[in-house]
């Protein structure tokens, strides 16, 4: 179709030869020839009275370029419809044309190619453009989907109806890692990049979702012993994280740690709960290990789960440290050191950069306030549930809460 602005005294009578162009350029290159528009007209429009493309015209090609990032056409094969269609055009145009002297030829083709670079350079933004608004919808929807996951999202049908792009089968047991630097996340996308081309190499380009969420990185990934044929010595899904994380970050120290893998649309919430409490407790306690496993803190759930009685213990058995010279705090951090190393005074003096005199002195003021002797194997067992405790109340800086 010839613009309402086409030159009147165009010598082709019959522009039918140019749907015959576009049909040949849409079977080279795969592309529908309707994403070509008015482009050959103009082109035609070029060669035949050096008209230049105006600005709607360009406009008209970029919304073509938007188009064609929609319907999911490559960038270099909507390219090479364009330019196919114009070397198919200028080799077919009418004898009228190519009869010209030289320099009307010249002056021809300079005007036919003015408009090939400047349709092709709108067709190119117009794409850029329309993919990046994607990427941006497609990331939004993506951070909402991993959002409503670890909430546990109450449409189970919805979830896992939004599941299935990401490829995620929520009928498989999963499992959340949480990473956590010490100091604030900055510039995370090269890690989260680098992250999670790592994990799909080792599992597979399916179930997997790496994001932050909260400051930390997240990770959800199918459970180690659901991953079929699993390479010899292969590491679990936390010390793989960490491994990576430390490779693309080598100057910032990451905490790690692991939920239990729970199939369903919940299990993905439930294990993220467990991975973000993990992060709480081993703050919390001082965990010096790198990877943290819901398993190894079963114990403390336990004491957690009736605050009221392990904050009546801590007090009971703890309490009185408040009165020593220099408050709870040294003596409660050496009771932790002491029993952390198996009960042996000189590696806790080690860690507490003490010396064993000095230690063995604050075992001692806290057998003579207490009443309880942290040496003797019968009353061990009460003074550690009591430390753990303090240290998950975040006693002695916080009060406790206890029962009437």
């Amino acid at each position: 179709m010839r613009p309402r602005n086409a030159h009147p005294a165009s010598p082709i009578a019959d522009d039918t030869w140019l749907a015959g162009v576009a049909r040949a350029a849409s079977r080279q290159t795969g592309v529908a020839a309707e994403l070509l528009g008015d482009y050959l007209t103009l082109l035609e429009d070029a060669a035949v009275t050096g008209r230049k493309p105006q600005a709607s015209d360009l406009d008209a090609v970029n919304l073509l370029g938007r188009r064609a990032a929609e319907l999911g056409v490559s960038a270099g094969s909507v390219v090479q419809l364009y330019l196919s269609a114009a070397r198919r055009l200028w080799a077919e145009l009418p004898m009228v044309i190519r009869s010209r002297d030289n320099r009307a030829v010249r002056a021809a083709a300079d005007a036919v190619l003015t408009v090939v670079d400047a349709a092709v350079a709108s067709l190119a933004e117009g794409y850029t453009e329309a993919r990046r608004q994607m990427v941006r919808w497609e990331e939004t929807l993506r951070l909402e989907f991993i959002d409503d996951l670890l909430r546990g999202h109450a449409d189970i049908g919805r979830l896992v109806e939004r599941a299935e792009p990401f490829g995620l089968d929520m009928g498989r047991p999963h499992q959340v890692a949480l990473a956590a630097p010490t100091g604030r996340l900055q510039g995370a996308e090269p890690a989260i990049g680098a992250l999670e081309r790592a994990i799909v190499q080792r599992v597979g380009d399916r179930d997997v979702l790496v994001a932050v969420k909260d400051g930390w990185i997240v990770v959800i990934a199918p459970a180690d012993a659901d991953v079929p044929s699993p390479p010899p010595g292969s590491k679990r899904l936390g010390d793989f994280v960490l491994a990576e994380l430390d490779r693309s970050h080598r100057t910032r120290p990451w905490r790690v740690t692991v939920g239990r893998p729970y199939p369903g649309p919940y299990g993905i919430a439930r294990s993220y709960e467990e991975a973000r409490e993990g992060l709480t407790m081993a703050v919390r306690l001082h965990l010096d290990t790198p990877v943290i496993h819901a398993e190894q803190l079963l114990i403390y759930r336990v004491l957690l789960r009736d605050q009221p009685a392990i904050a009546d213990l801590v007090h009971s058995v703890l309490g009185v440290l408040t009165r020593a010279r220099g408050g709870a705090e040294p003596l409660l951090a050496t009771l932790e050191s002491y029993f952390d190393t198996g009960c042996v005074a000189t590696e806790a003096a080690r860690r507490l950069h003490l010396s064993v005199r000095a230690v063995t002195y604050r075992l001692a003021k806290v057998r003579t306030l207490t009443g309880f002797d942290p040496t003797d194997p019968a009353q061990r067992f009460t003074m550690h549930a009591a430390v753990l405790g303090a240290r998950l109340l975040g006693w002695p800086d916080h009060d406790l809460i206890r029962p009437d």
